[in-house]
Formats: structure tokens, C-alpha cells, sequence
């Protein structure tokens, strides 16, 4: 048996083009790969999730855009992207991952997910919260960010700010309770967020994946929580 941890990287699909295929980047698994650990694609098939929850050490959020339920947006607002089974398997996952304090890793979607399981909000499109906003939607687009101090995000990249991509139409504006803010692009949009109380949960809007072969510090992201999976093996 292979002594890497086994790291479960829930997939994403092509929603914006009938949800007919599983397509997810490749650089999720390399990241995971290069951090040392064994990543496996999970579909969204309900009775694999207590398996994968009792059996993996490691759970990633990957990017998407799927619509999440009405009550994690703000008042007057809701999610116009298509819906997808991913939703409630996902949940479950990162909820099951989370109750037996395993590592999880929010990327995007992720981090959104995150965030709204413990009582945070979200807005649709965020470019409409005020002139002020950056371009986050956009492929080529890069911003600094931020890091709080103090926070496991801030430990583990050392430093106070990165350049990040930038892809999201949606964001957390809010965030309560468990949820700790962890990074901010300089519009004020939150960026970064964690869970104090478990061993590793955190979520990040942009995308550390795509630098998965530079020389990033965000790797820094990766190598941690596969080094966490690593501890609960």
C-alpha cells in the first residue's frame, strides 16, 4: 500500500454546455501530484460518497460554476448559473470531510462552498457591488491579494501578498460565525477564507492549480494540506 495520502478531487463539467461531460483541468491533479500526494477524480455518484469520505485523507473543492441554493446569497439575490448533481454530492462530501476533521482545499467554487456551509453570502456578480470593483471575471486578468496575519493561510505562503488570477463572476461578501476572512483583493472582495476550527480547511478564490509547474508561492498551498492529509493517513 502506498504510503502517499489519497487525495479525493471532486470534478467539475461542462454546465455552460448541457452537463454532459466531466471536464476538469488537469492541473488540479498535478498540483496535488507535486505535493506528494495521490490524487483521484470523484463523479458525482451519491452512494460513493461514505466511501470517499471514510477511505480518502484529503478532499479538494475544485473551480465551477453550478447554482447553489437561493438562502447563501444575500437578500434579493440568487445563483443564475444551471444546476448540477455535483451540488448535493459535493456537500456532502466537504460536510462529511469536515466532521472527521480531514483536509479540505477550496478552490473557487470551493472556497464559496466553503464559506456558505457555515453561514456566509454570496452575490451573483459581484462587478455590480460598486465602481470600484476589479475585473475578476476575466482569464488573463491578474490582482494582488492581501494575506491577514495571524491566519494558517498567512503561516503557510509566508508572506502578505501574492499576484493571483482571476476568474469569478460570484463572491463571498459575507462571512460569520466558524469562518475566518484570510486574504482580500484590494477592492475589498473577499479573496480567502478558513476554518479555525478544523485541523485544514481553507478556500481560496483564485486558482493556485494554474501555477502548479512555476515556481509559485502558492504551491506553498498545496504542499500543506497534502502534508496535513499525510498527518491524518
Amino acid at each position: 500500500m502506498s504510503a502517499k495520502p489519497r487525495i479525493a478531487v471532486i470534478m467539475d463539467e461542462n454546465t455552460s454546455s448541457g452537463g454532459t461531460l466531466y471536464e476538469t483541468t488537469k492541473a488540479y491533479f498535478v498540483a496535488v501530484q507535486r505535493a506528494g500526494g495521490l490524487p483521484f477524480g470523484i463523479p458525482y455518484i451519491p452512494e460513493m460518497i461514505e466511501p470517499v469520505v471514510e477511505e480518502f485523507d484529503g478532499f479538494v473543492s475544485v473551480g465551477g460554476r453550478i447554482r447553489f441554493p437561493r438562502d447563501w446569497y444575500v437578500a434579493g439575490d440568487e445563483s443564475r448559473y444551471p444546476s448540477s448533481e455535483r451540488l448535493e454530492v459535493e456537500q456532502a462530501l466537504m460536510r462529511g470531510f469536515l466532521e472527521r476533521d480531514k483536509p479540505v482545499l477550496g478552490i473557487c467554487n470551493g472556497m464559496q462552498m466553503l464559506a456558505c456551509l457555515h453561514g456566509g453570502r454570496m452575490v451573483h456578480e459581484v462587478r455590480k457591488s460598486g465602481p470600484h470593483i476589479l475585473t475578476h471575471d476575466d482569464r488573463t486578468a491578474m490582482h494582488s491579494v492581501e494575506i491577514v496575519p495571524g491566519t494558517m493561510l498567512s503561516r503557510i505562503v509566508g508572506t502578505v501578498r501574492l499576484e493571483v488570477n482571476s476568474r469569478h463572476q460570484e463572491a463571498v461578501v459575507e462571512a460569520s460565525g466558524p469562518v475566518v476572512v484570510a486574504a482580500r483583493a484590494p477592492d475589498g472582495v473577499i479573496e480567502a477564507v478558513e476554518i479555525p476550527s478544523r485541523r485544514f480547511a481553507i478556500g481560496v478564490q483564485w486558482h493556485p492549480e494554474a501555477f502548479a509547474t512555476q515556481d509559485n508561492p502558492g504551491n506553498r498551498l498545496f504542499s500543506a494540506f497534502v502534508q496535513a492529509a499525510q498527518q491524518g493517513h
